[in-house]
């Protein structure tokens, strides 16, 4: 590395190590530790209590739907908005990035007062004379307010994956007789497969370590892990209990990174 790059890179080196470094060292010193400061696995091993693991099998369960909503969602969305060329494609892209400049947490209020027993959505199925729907404090309401804050992370990736393959490619395929499903099975999606993956990666991610959403709209009453690392850090000030829990949500996001890290390999290879 030339002296000129070690200057350049040296922000990014201070950066990495105060944000990142030294608050994972922290981490891992409260996790592995008692009150007392000495060695001990009962932090990370209380991740087998009833209560802490039903509350990280729902987060991977609801994880796991709002990824694939969000996906079934912005697969299509994203190739609509690669046909329309550069332009147009990009107007639409920021009408959907736009809700992102707004704070997330005044987002998931926003619905809030759109899914309560008198909120917006029953006030106007009461005004049709049509039943009210009680889908606040449930696990939907949760999944509904992960896809709308996490599904931009789905759509850019996807979007930007579909819009650099060659056209000509599906050109050939259909030059040789493939139909448009074959065309799209055998040629876009695998060629779109990096940019699923890394969208995936960016939605489950902060899907599984969420807690803000399931505090609002779930009522307190659907614990997350989230949920329960966040009050064991605020509320019970146990820092190494939360911390312990905190070193085993990683690695299962490491795992599932790898997993898809593994695939996308894979697919490259493949190529």
């Amino acid at each position: 590395m030339s002296k000129k790059t070690r200057i350049l890179a040296a922000p990014y080196f201070v950066w990495s190590v105060g944000f990142i470094i030294i608050p994972l060292i922290i981490i891992f010193f409260y996790g592995f530790a008692n009150a007392e400061g000495h060695f001990t696995l009962s932090n990370v091993a209380s991740i087998f209590s009833h209560v802490n693991l039903k509350a990280l099998i729902i987060s991977m369960l609801l994880s796991f739907m709002s990824t694939l909503v969000c996906l079934l969602v912005a697969y299509p969305l994203a190739y609509i908005l690669a046909e329309f060329g550069h332009g147009k494609s990009s107007m639409f892209a920021f009408i959907f990035i736009l809700p992102m400049w707004m704070n997330s947490l005044l987002r998931t209020i926003a619905w809030q007062n759109l899914l309560e027993k008198t909120g917006l959505l029953n006030t106007m199925l009461s005004f049709l004379h049509l039943p009210t729907v009680m889908i606040i404090n449930t696990p939907w309401a949760i999944v509904l307010g992960m896809v709308y804050d996490f599904l931009p992370f789905m759509i850019l990736p996807i979007y930007n994956t579909l819009s650099r393959i060659d056209i000509d490619f599906a050109n050939a395929a259909r030059d040789l007789g493939a139909n448009g499903w074959q065309t799209f099975w055998k040629i876009i999606w695998p060629l779109s497969l990096p940019g699923v993956i890394s969208g995936i990666t960016m939605v489950f991610v902060p899907s599984l370590t969420t807690f803000v959403i399931s505090d609002i709209l779930g009522g307190g009453k659907i614990l997350l892990i989230g949920n329960i690392i966040e009050q064991l850090f605020t509320q019970d000030n146990d820092w190494n209990a939360g911390a312990g829990l905190s070193i085993v949500l990683m690695i299962f996001i490491v795992i599932s990174m790898l997993i898809t890290d593994k695939y996308d390999k894979e697919d490259a290879t493949k190529k």
